[in-house]
């Protein structure tokens, strides 16, 4: 990401590949329009052909992209995409990508926590390339959430959110308030020290949704949804929740 490449994900019969690089990318961009001989990516890219007869290989060996000969002419080659575009790097994501790269690489790490800035740096470099994390991170969090009830003895929401209150600090998760007990509503605050990262953008709403969802789900045996009333990012200090029984 530093190397000022763009980054884009696509998808193959062997799995994703994320391809890094301008050039290669601007290759595939021509082939979503159809088949392209080697003259015409060599003239839209303006790369010399022995360039452009490297990147062709690469792209062939990862599978994004096959050749065949020119039905109108035999004695030239043409090549088509075998991958389907995902997503793309992009603005603002890379900027948040890379500063907390750069507060992963600065004596500044300790204060906040080499491996809560790693896992911020996972979800900041998958908005990087374009991907929307926010369906998974909550699913993922329902799962956390899920095994986190089970450190829980109570059944009933007050006590629940109780012990979730005195886990949450003993484990330095961040912490939460009750702003209201019908309906369950909650402001949760710092979540995994987002608040204190030098990032404007704020990235960890939907795994914190996700880990309410498990808890009461698990708890209280019946399903239930948390509504994001509102997002926390660089004008203000908490994500509002609100618990909705289905």
């Amino acid at each position: 990401m530093n190397n000022g490449d763009n980054t884009a994900i696509f998808s193959t019969d062997i799995g994703l590949i994320a391809l890094n690089g301008s050039v290669k990318i601007k290759i595939l961009e021509l082939l979503k329009d159809g088949f392209k001989s080697f003259d015409e990516i060599v003239q839209y890219t303006g790369k010399a052909k022995s360039t452009i007869s490297v990147h062709l290989n690469d792209l062939k060996s990862q599978n994004l992209i096959e050749e065949e000969t020119d039905p109108t002419d035999k004695r030239k080659r043409v090549y088509f995409l075998k991958c389907q575009y995902v997503a793309c790097s992009q603005k603002p994501g890379i900027v948040h990508y890379n500063e907390i790269l750069e507060l992963i690489g600065s004596p500044s790490l300790g204060s906040y926590g080499c491996l809560k800035c790693l896992f911020h740096a996972i979800q900041y470099g998958f908005h990087a390339h374009g991907v929307n994390c926010d369906p998974i991170m909550r699913k993922i969090g329902n799962d956390v959430g899920a095994s986190i009830s089970r450190n829980f003895l109570s059944t009933e929401i007050d006590d629940v959110l109780d012990e979730m209150i005195f886990f949450w600090e003993e484990h330095d998760i961040g912490s939460f308030s009750i702003l209201s007990k019908s309906p369950v509503k909650l402001a949760v605050h710092n979540f995994f020290d987002c608040r204190t990262l030098p990032i404007k953008e704020k990235t960890l709403c939907s795994f914190a949704q996700g880990v309410f969802e498990g808890v009461f789900r698990e708890k209280m045996g019946k399903d239930c949804v948390i509504q994001v009333l509102g997002r926390c990012d660089e004008t203000c200090d908490s994500c509002i929740f609100q618990m909705v029984r289905l």
